[in-house]
């Protein structure tokens, strides 16, 4: 299992950094983004602690942990300029929040994430034919996600990325232990969404395929 959305006691998440890797090892993880929320008032508090972790536990264990955040709820107008500030710090990994059917996320918020560089757009509810597109030809992968809630409309959003040709990746948006998943429990929620063992393979594909692009840019 590739997970690359996960929170600790950072923000809402409830184990620290090293106990959340270890859980996802126990159950088969080989890579994690911790990605905690962040906005203008904790960006500089949050990614350096996250980076030195990352940096730290990939000496000392097996699961690769890359160093992330999670851009939720800031204002549309104001995500590129915060996914630029966590690039500069050196963060690896910007997901941003999307435009979930279960918060009260402002409109234009899954818009301004694909325009801004970020990596992944996560939950993107009922994300629009145009920015399914703009995704595609930005190169952010749409997140179908294990989380309860946000995963209401992982149907939506696999039709619209299949349509579009846009590029899906799997995650768990984790806050407590058991929102770890299996590569079994993932293909679960995979199939779920729609798709046949061929689509949910290539989405696996394409986590191994974002990882890629994440090591390569680690200069560790």
């Amino acid at each position: 299992m590739i997970d690359f959305h996960t929170h600790t006691i950072f923000s809402d998440g409830v184990l620290v950094p090293s106990e959340l890797v270890r859980r996802a090892h126990v159950i088969g993880y080989t890579a994690i983004g911790l990605t905690d929320h962040v906005d203008a008032s904790n960006l500089e508090f949050v990614a350096p602690r996250i980076i030195r972790v990352a940096r730290e536990l990939n000496k000392h264990q097996d699961v690769f942990v890359i160093p992330g955040v999670e851009i939720t709820h800031a204002p549309p107008s104001q995500i590129e300029e915060l996914v630029l500030e966590a690039r500069n710090i050196g963060i690896v990994l910007v997901v941003v929040h999307g435009e979930s059917p279960v918060e009260p996320v402002m409109s234009g918020t899954n818009h301004a994430a694909i325009i801004s560089g970020a990596d992944i757009l996560a939950h993107p509810g009922l994300i629009s034919r145009e920015d399914t597109v703009s995704a595609r030809e930005k190169h952010v992968f749409l997140e179908i996600t294990c989380r309860s809630g946000h995963s209401f409309t992982n149907g939506h959003v696999y039709k619209m990325a299949s349509d579009c040709g846009a590029q899906m990746v799997i995650s768990t948006d984790t806050h407590i232990p058991e929102n770890l998943a299996t590569s079994e429990n993932a293909e679960m929620v995979l199939r779920g969404a729609g798709m046949n063992s061929l689509e949910s393979a290539n989405v696996f594909d394409s986590n191994r395929k974002l990882l890629e692009i994440l090591k390569a840019r680690m200069d560790w």
